[in-house]
Order: structure tokens, then sequence, then C-alpha cells
């Protein structure tokens, strides 16, 4: 059992490794290929009846591209398509979902403080979330609503801010800023698959087949992949959020959430625009800060709710971890060698909140963060930090029997 604890941390550690990865793939394709077409010179009557070239220089070799609104008068037999990355990104990124958030629901998805639901119902409401999310994006863009890009962008932040507060009344403060960010990832990797891969693959077909493609589906495809390149940022901050309970265990959370997409938008406004040359909008990096300012302000505000607030009740799983033999003694270790940091008022320097939000003051907190004193106190020395507290050899070895008796092995 101990054994299986071990291989569950590094299966998370590898997901979330593969999800980095593929995320970095995706992303700067992405960001490519907006700045390449933003950057292309659109003022020169090509012999080839290109739209657009641009000469770059990279690695030592130059390189001439030129986009076709169309295609070249003859089709080339091999296409790169860039979908993969996309793909990847969001089946890993769900993957880790499963490992960290279902499959440790009672820790990390589940507040009773917020809603007092078993784990499956909250699986049940994350899963069906995502693909609602998705279904009611594309009815929308789909609509007559969505002819107006501006129009459409709007309502769309107007869904991501209820969304962000929805999320916020289900589930805990840390999972609710992450389902967020896998609410976004999932429309954009849903409008590559559904949308902007096949709207190509019907355009390369017609070309290949001598027919003229129709023009509307370059125009969506369009639309959906520049809605990609506005959240991307937002997505990035809120799957990186769970590491600060500055960001999710405020009282004002959802709205730290619904600004962090305006700074998505005024962020990429400015790169966007410098890519267009179409001058040099600074006003957005002073916008940018203000809203920071702001969500920084929220974090600490009077209605803070203090992180790791204590539960109702005792899980069953924590229950088991209570009462397995050195509890008491493991109890008391923690208490004087992690507490000073982990408490509701931390003691140690100027550290005003614990870190992460987790609190082990009480005997519930301590039987609840069972796997994580383990992980992080037992099976490696990454706590106390740098050992501040004088953590013992033995009591180490404690933490570890106590947490395979309470595996039951």
């Amino acid at each position: 059992m101990l054994e299986l604890a071990i291989v569950w941390e590094w299966a998370q550690f590898a997901m979330r490794w593969l999800h980095v990865i593929t995320a970095i793939a995706w992303i700067g394709s992405s960001f490519y290929f907006i700045a390449l077409d933003l950057g292309l010179w659109r003022d020169r009557n090509l012999a080839s009846g290109a739209d657009g070239e641009e000469w770059q220089v990279h690695g030592g070799g130059f390189y001439h591209v030129q986009k076709y609104l169309v295609a070249p008068a003859e089709m080339p037999d091999h296409l790169v398509w860039f979908k993969w990355e996309s793909y990847s990104t969001w089946l890993s990124g769900f993957a880790l979902l499963v490992l960290v958030y279902y499959l440790g629901g009672e820790l990390y998805l589940v507040d009773p403080n917020v809603l007092d639901i078993p784990v499956w119902q909250a699986v049940g409401i994350s899963v069906a979330s995502l693909a609602v999310g998705w279904i009611v994006y594309d009815l929308i863009c789909k609509s007559r609503f969505g002819d107006d890009n501006t129009r459409l962008m709007l309502l769309l932040y107007v869904i991501l801010v209820a969304m962000a507060w929805g999320y916020t009344q289900v589930f805990s403060g840390r999972a609710a800023l992450l389902h967020l960010g896998a609410f976004t990832a999932t429309i954009m990797s849903a409008n590559v698959f559904f949308i902007i891969m096949p709207n190509q693959r019907i355009v390369v077909a017609d070309l290949r087949a001598g027919r003229t493609p129709d023009a509307k589906y370059g125009k969506i495809a369009k639309q959906r992949s520049t809605h990609n390149n506005y959240l991307t940022l937002p997505v990035i901050f809120l799957m990186l959020s769970n590491h600060y309970p500055l960001a999710f265990a405020s009282e004002w959370n959802w709205l730290i959430a619904s600004l962090v997409f305006l700074m998505g938008v005024t962020i990429r406004h400015y790169f966007n625009t410098i890519h267009a040359r179409g001058g040099d909008p600074n006003w957005t990096w002073p916008v940018t800060i203000i809203l920071f300012l702001a969500i920084m302000a929220l974090s600490v505000a009077p209605l803070y709710a203090p992180p790791g607030e204590e539960p109702r009740a005792m899980s069953p799983r924590a229950e088991r971890f209570a009462a397995a033999p050195g509890f008491e003694d493991v109890y008391g270790t923690v208490l004087g060698r992690c507490s000073m940091c982990h408490a509701a008022e931390p003691v140690w320097g100027n550290m005003r909140h614990p870190p992460k939000g987790v609190m082990l003051e009480t005997e519930m907190q301590v039987a609840t963060y069972a796997h994580q004193i383990f992980v992080q106190a037992g099976a490696s020395h990454a706590m106390p930090p740098a050992n501040v507290s004088y953590m013992e050899p033995d009591e180490r070895a404690a933490i570890v029997d106590w947490y395979r008796a309470g595996l039951g092995g």
C-alpha cells in the first residue's frame, strides 16, 4: 500500500510534466502563428499570388514565409497540421484533473463548508460543466448573435464571470479556480478539434478536388482561433493558482479570476498590436498593473476567509489515519515542527497565511492531510524547509510508520 502511494505521487508528477510540455508546444505554436499572421507584409504584389510574406531569421538561418488565403497554384503533397499539441494538452490536463481532484476529492475537490456533497456528485458536476460549457459556447458562436465578434466576446466574458462565481459555490476555492481554467481550456481545445481542424479539412478537400472553397470556413476558424489567443494567458494563471492561497482562498476568489481574464486581454492586445505594426499601445501596461493591484487588494480584503477552514466532520479516510497506531506521536511532531507556519495565524517570520492554505493545528487537520505530511516530511525531506525546525530522523520514520499503518499495510 505504501508503494502504491509513492507510485500515485510520481504518476501525478509525470502527468503534470507531460501537461506542461504539451502546453508549451501548443502555446508556442499558437502564439507564433498569431504573430506571423499579424506581421505579414500584405502591400506587395507577390508573383506567387500569396496574400502576404515575411522574412525571418532564427538559429543561423533565414526563412521566407508566405501565406495563401486559399491555396497555392498546386497543392503540396504533404501538409503539416498543428493539432496534436492541443489534443495532448487537454488529454494530459484531464488526466491530471482525475489524479489530483477526482481521486483526491475528499481533500481537494469537496469543501463541506462550501457545499457538503459526496465526491461522486462533485465529479459529476465537474465533468458535466466542462461538456455543457462547450456546447453552450458553440451554440452561441454559431447563432446570429455570434456574427458580431465584439458582442460575442463581451457575452463570453459575462459567462466566464458567472462560471467563476458558480464554481466557488460548489467546490473548494482551490478546485474552483482550477476548474475555471479547465472549463476555458476545454473550449479552446474543442475549438481546434470540432471547428478549426474540420474546416481546414473541408478547404483542403475542395482544393484537391478542383472546387473553390467557401470562404466561411476560414472566417469561422479565424474567429475561434482569436478566442483561443485571448484565453491562453488567463488559463495559465488559473492553472498556477493552486499554489497560491491568496488567489484561491480569498472570499473574492471568483472576482479575482474575473479580473485575470481582463489582464489576459490587455496583455495580448499589446503584443497583437505590436506584431501587426499597429502602433505602441503602452496604455495596456498601466491598465494591467491596476488590474493586478486590484487583485492583490481583493486577496486581503476584510472579508478574507482563512484558507483550510476546519471541516464540519472528519472524512472516513481521515478517521482511518486518526485511529492508526502512532497518530498521537505524529500529531505532537507536526505541532512542534510544522504548525508555526501551517496555522490560521502563522508565527514564523512575516508569514500572514499558511502555505498553500494548509493548516495543521488540530487532530482533524493532521489526519486530513496525512498523505501530504507523508510525502513532504516522511518520504522526502522537503518539509520543514531547510529543516529549520530540526525534525529528527526518528520523527520522520514515525511519520512513515503511521502512514503505512493508516493505509492498512
